[in-house]
């Protein structure tokens, strides 16, 4: 798929539901650190129009993934040239 995106859901009905709708992929997710299976959410990749996606995920109890661009940035802000100072002598 070309242009993907990713709706995540707690029950594996919704993500069924949504993948059926729109003719999408339903994966199991993974959120970093989390060891225990039942915890992961279910996946539904599709090439959907993002609007399309974003409303149906919403009526089946979902959430899309952040696009790239809303995402943090890849170089980190600048760190100070300073000392910060907590109290002044």
């Amino acid at each position: 798929m070309a242009d993907e995106h990713v709706a995540y859901f707690w029950e594996r009905e919704d993500a069924d539901a949504v993948a059926e709708l729109l003719g999408g992929q339903v994966r199991r997710g993974r959120f970093h650190g989390e060891d225990d299976d039942e915890d992961h959410p279910w996946v539904v990749v599709t090439a959907t129009d993002r609007a399309v996606l974003e409303q149906v995920a919403g009526e089946h109890d979902g959430w899309l993934e952040a696009p790239a661009d809303e995402r943090a940035p890849a170089t980190p802000p600048p760190l100070p040239t300073e000392p910060r100072r907590l109290k002044n002598r």
